[in-house]
């Protein structure tokens, strides 16, 4: 059983920056992925960058490349997603996901076994 909590969200203006967090408790592994994802009203629930905690290798999406950071602290089983130059737009619940890494297709948030419950972030214009 591996419990997934996400924080640090919270309202802010359009270039203003949120630091999100999420920590991973429970049943502990080597290698696995954590995944964010975000859904806003009336849309679907879309990816917004994944981090192998073994090696560290991460992956975007074209929305959020060289505005958004995804990184990690092992030692805390926790990661860190740093937003930058926000934009309304990017107003959404805002979802952590673990989950093993053999076999997985980070991208799609149909493969992740544990979620956390979100954190909003909104972005005023």
């Amino acid at each position: 059983q591996v419990q997934v909590l996400e924080s640090g969200g919270g309202s802010v203006q359009a270039g203003g920056s949120l630091r999100l967090s999420c920590t991973a408790s429970g049943r502990t592994f080597s290698s696995y992925v954590i995944g964010w994802f975000r859904q806003a009203p009336g849309k679907e629930r879309e990816f917004v960058a994944a981090i192998i905690t073994t090696g560290g290798s991460t992956d975007y999406a074209d929305s959020v490349k060289g505005r958004f950071t995804i990184s990690r602290d092992n030692a805390k089983n926790t990661v860190y997603l740093q937003m930058n130059s926000l934009k309304p737009e990017d107003t959404a619940d805002y979802y952590c996901a673990a989950h093993i890494m053999y076999g997985l297709r980070w991208r799609r948030w149909e493969e992740y076994g544990y979620w956390g419950q979100g954190t909003q972030v909104t972005v005023s214009s």
